[in-house]
């Protein structure tokens, strides 16, 4: 009896402690977020948020005149809070999801509102809310980068219903086309980090904005300098450093690529910043500050669609590319076809993005790698194929933007009494005008 007695309490015990040990074994047997590259993500996040703020607005704020510094800040913060709203109610969904029927040209509604997105989704091996997170601050960045072809003559409500409408219409389209299961991506388009998405879109946007605008009041014939160099030069340092996370995050580990891309980008800045100050050097007779800064963008720009494709070897040929080719294009858009693009959008991240993303199509091709790590054979099997795919992705982002952009320009323009400010508050300026603000008070 008593025999039996500790058997049916072993087999009591046994039973009570299977579900502990069960649940014991659950947290392995979950999926985990890699600790390393959810870190790396998340510090990559914040870099390139400080790429807009406070990186991008320094740089437009300093290039401007005095009387328009603020409104620039202004623009910088406002679509930087306002299209992260969008991102949260559908713009993440829109790009990120599957799309059902549509899925080649737009995804669906599936994540509105993060819908879904709780602690333990993933995206991956790093949490779904960093992806997330990441991702926006690319779709903030973008339109932000339009604003400097306007600069100094947009009023603020249209420059603000504008950036939102282009985000939804243009960003978020083309952003799903190529990165989230769209019929580029379907096709094999190579684009690391944005030179598409992101530069070739607000590159293009940023001519047809120009054109539909019409130059500043006394451009040709009216100086019209940075008011402050020094603040245009921290804010390309701060690009520089948070273009790290913008390549090397889009990796999305820490890992390998991250690193080769990391380095790439930096060799790349470094050689247009050498060639865009040679050239003025030769041309001028002294090299400016306000050139080599340009040459940094033009080079970090250039390079984010191969960043993660290309060695040392490549990232040196695309950075001496772009510093040679973006120069020139300043020079041909401002002085040949009289074009008042304010701070130079189109001719740095349009044409260093268009030039970038053909670029990688050579050289990703296989074999290139023997010759200074100029690539990695990323692409497909033949440079003809994967050079194809590379046109064919720049034709038709750039055609689609230049649409959209200019038919929502105009209706903006209609529905807001106008694009630009009067000429008597251009003279005025536009941080009085619009904000009954001065940049600076010396008094």
């Amino acid at each position: 009896m008593l025999h039996f007695r500790a058997r049916s309490s072993l087999l009591l015990l046994s039973g009570l402690s299977l579900p502990a040990f069960a649940e014991s074994l659950a947290p392995a047997l979950t999926p985990a977020a890699n600790s390393g590259n959810t870190a790396w993500i998340l510090t990559a996040t914040a870099l390139v948020l400080f790429m807009t703020l406070p990186g991008l607005a320094l740089f437009y704020g300093g290039l401007v005149r005095s009387k328009n510094v603020l409104s620039v800040l202004m623009q910088c913060f406002a679509i930087a809070g306002s299209v992260s709203i969008l991102w949260l109610i559908g713009l993440y969904s829109l790009s990120f999801t599957d799309g059902g029927a549509l899925n080649a040209v737009i995804g669906g509604f599936s994540k509105a509102f993060f819908y879904g997105i709780t602690r333990d989704s993933l995206t991956g091996d790093i949490p779904e809310s960093a992806f997330a997170a990441f991702q926006m601050t690319f779709a903030i960045i973008t339109p932000a980068l339009i604003i400097g072809a306007f600069a100094e003559r947009m009023k603020f409500s249209a420059m603000l219903i504008f950036s939102l409408l282009w985000t939804t219409l243009v960003y978020a389209p083309v952003c799903h086309w190529v990165w989230g299961g769209g019929f580029l991506q379907k096709m094999g388009v190579l684009d690391f980090a944005g030179g598409i998405v992101v530069h070739i879109t607000a590159g293009v946007a940023a001519l047809v904005a120009a054109l539909v605008l019409g130059p500043r009041k006394g451009f040709g014939k009216t100086a019209m300098a940075p008011h402050n160099m020094t603040m245009t030069v921290i804010g390309a340092g701060m690009l520089w450093v948070g273009w790290y996370g913008f390549n090397g995050g889009s990796a999305l580990a820490a890992n390998g690529t991250a690193g080769m891309a990391l380095l790439a980008t930096h060799i790349s800045a470094s050689a247009g910043a050498l060639m865009w100050m040679f050239i003025e050097w030769r041309k001028f007779g002294k090299p400016s500050v306000l050139g080599i800064v340009t040459g940094i963008v033009a080079g970090l720009g250039t390079i984010t669609p191969a960043s993660g494709f290309v060695g040392p070897g490549g990232a040196l040929v695309i950075g001496l590319a772009a510093g040679f080719v973006c120069f020139h294009a300043t020079q041909f858009v401002k002085r040949k076809l009289e074009i008042d693009d304010s701070l130079d959008v189109f001719p740095v991240h349009g044409v260093g993005g268009i030039m970038g993303t053909f670029l990688a199509g050579i050289l990703c091709a296989p074999g290139l790698g023997v010759f200074g790590g100029m690539g990695f054979g990323t692409g497909n099997s033949s440079i003809g194929q994967q050079v194809g795919v590379q046109l064919l992705a720049i034709l038709v982002v750039s055609a689609y933007t230049a649409l959209v952009t200019w038919g929502l320009l105009r209706i903006v323009g209609k529905f807001t009494g106008g694009l630009r400010v009067t000429d008597e508050h251009e003279t005025e300026g536009l941080d009085l005008v619009l904000h009954d603000e001065r940049g600076y008070d010396l008094n």
